[in-house]
């Protein structure tokens, strides 16, 4: 059975439900490396899942850069709860940095790109990974 503090340890790092932190930790053999895999993967599968349904909130954010390159962007979510908080305003500040830094020519190509705070991930990795967190 896994200790306490590692599932509460995972669910500070994942955001991560505590019945997903313990299941991930005992499937993982108390391996926490592979218990953040695990949650990443199973997370991805409910982004997938979600994928479908349709959006009835969402989020603006402005982002200007040294006054001379400015973006506007609007990301939409399934209620105003997830819109009001801080991982999805994050998430959706972040976007509009990634948008002023590499100019996407459409949606298709900002998802393949390489986040520029993190090149190991896609932003759509990082979408994924924000969808898992906040359900």
């Amino acid at each position: 059975m896994p200790n306490t503090e590692d599932v509460k340890r995972l669910r500070e790092l994942t955001g991560a439900g505590v019945m997903d932190s313990k299941n991930a930790l005992a499937d993982a053999g108390g391996d926490f490396d592979k218990a953040v895999e695990l949650i990443k993967e199973r997370g991805f599968a409910k982004a997938d899942k979600k994928s479908g349904r349709a959006l009835g909130a969402g989020l603006v954010d402005a982002y200007i850069h040294n006054n001379r390159v400015g973006v506007l962007v609007n990301v939409s979510c399934e209620t105003d709860f997830v819109a009001r908080s801080e991982p999805f305003k994050e998430l959706v500040h972040n976007i509009a940095m990634q948008i002023a830094a590499m100019d996407p020519k459409d949606v298709d190509e900002l998802m393949s790109q390489a986040y520029i705070k993190d090149e190991k991930q896609t932003i759509e990795e990082l979408v994924k990974g924000a969808i898992a967190k906040l359900g």
